[in-house]
């Protein structure tokens, strides 16, 4: 199990990648490959479910509905 610290070095590293475009992230001496983007976000995610839980804190996601009846 990692600390808190390496968690949020691995986000930091995961984050950067992406928005560069690279699929292939190194930390801790390892590299791992990701398939696409989409991959990438998930496991940012669940980066962030992990992080908030060691701080004791909950992720809330919000959906926002606009709806209307047209023009």
């Amino acid at each position: 199990m990692s600390d808190l610290a390496t968690l949020h070095d691995r986000r930091e590293a995961l984050t950067v990648q992406r928005a560069s475009g690279v699929a292939r992230v190194s930390y801790d001496g390892k590299t791992v490959d990701y398939r696409s983007v989409m991959e990438i976000d998930r496991a940012i995610e669940a980066l962030d479910r992990e992080i908030a839980s060691r701080e004791g804190r909950r992720i809330v996601r919000q959906v926002r509905i606009v709806t209307s009846k047209g023009l």
